[in-house]
């Protein structure tokens, strides 16, 4: 685990570049923004596009080559090529969750490796939870205000996936995106319980031992899914596709970037 439940150097500034992104979401949130819709049809804000630029600004100033990979970009047709390492950003996730001003969206950077995301964040700054997690060190939790700057000594918590029960299962499922697969999926899977969430929160709820299990058949982008994934595996967690049982992968140029249904779970081997 980290020691002292502190994240390495290179994480703690990923975490501090989503925090600042999540001060400028919280401005725009608060001051009022208009919506409009991308070639997709999904919405998109001010919000989106000024986090973004914080992100993609902030990763360079630090690495300069970094090979970036992030929704607003690919969605306005910047699409670099996949390499053996790049980052994957969402810097609005939720978007729906925004709008409708529930709370549940989130700043998400990945740091992918030969297909595997070893390193995350994941910023909620409408409920001031940061969550991070990175390969072979473990993940945390801090609460931390978007308002207030960054604290000079922010106090983690360790998070660690609780062992997969045999009965009394909950399972998450998505606030904006829930369809009838996803219903017959809990039906046959001895849940006993459901939560809704919204954006990758839905991840870090089974990395802090709320719930067990996440079934996702709706479409995803992989900018969506990275950072939680990473947060989720650094707990001790798992994501596998939902039809092969094999770890969901990232990088998936000739897929257009998104994502096969999958299972999130406290396991590490799916369910």
């Amino acid at each position: 685990m980290m020691t002292g439940s502190q994240p390495s150097i290179r994480l703690t500034r990923l975490m501090q570049v989503a925090h600042a992104a999540g001060t400028r979401i919280m401005a725009i949130y608060d001051a009022g923004f208009a919506v409009e819709e991308k070639a997709d049809t999904s919405p998109v804000t001010e919000a989106d596009t000024a986090a973004e630029a914080i992100i993609v600004d902030a990763i360079r100033a630090l690495e300069p080559d970094a090979n970036i990979i992030a929704e607003e970009a690919v969605a306005g047709g910047a699409v670099p090529h996949v390499t053996d390492e790049f980052y994957l950003v969402d810097p609005l996730d939720g978007t729906r969750e925004f709008i409708s001003r529930n709370g549940e969206f989130t700043v998400n950077i990945a740091l992918v490796r030969n297909g595997e995301p070893v390193a995350g964040v994941v910023y909620a700054p409408a409920l001031s939870r940061l969550y991070a997690g990175e390969q072979g060190a473990g993940a945390v939790m801090a609460v931390i205000e978007p308002t207030a700057g960054w604290p000079a000594s922010p106090r983690f918590d360790e998070l660690a996936c609780p062992p997969l029960p045999g009965s009394g299962r909950r399972a998450v499922a998505s606030r904006s995106h829930r369809d009838e697969q996803t219903e017959r999926w809990l039906a046959q899977n001895n849940i006993a319980d459901t939560v809704a969430a919204g954006s990758s929160l839905k991840f870090c709820l089974l990395a802090e031992g709320k719930a067990h299990l996440y079934p996702r058949f709706g479409r995803t982008m992989e900018w969506d899914t990275a950072a939680g994934h990473a947060v989720l595996a650094a707990a001790g967690g798992s994501v596998v596709e939902a039809d092969s049982g094999m770890p969901l992968h990232y990088g998936k140029q000739s897929r257009g970037f998104d994502n096969p249904a999958f299972i999130a779970s406290v396991a590490k081997q799916g369910i």
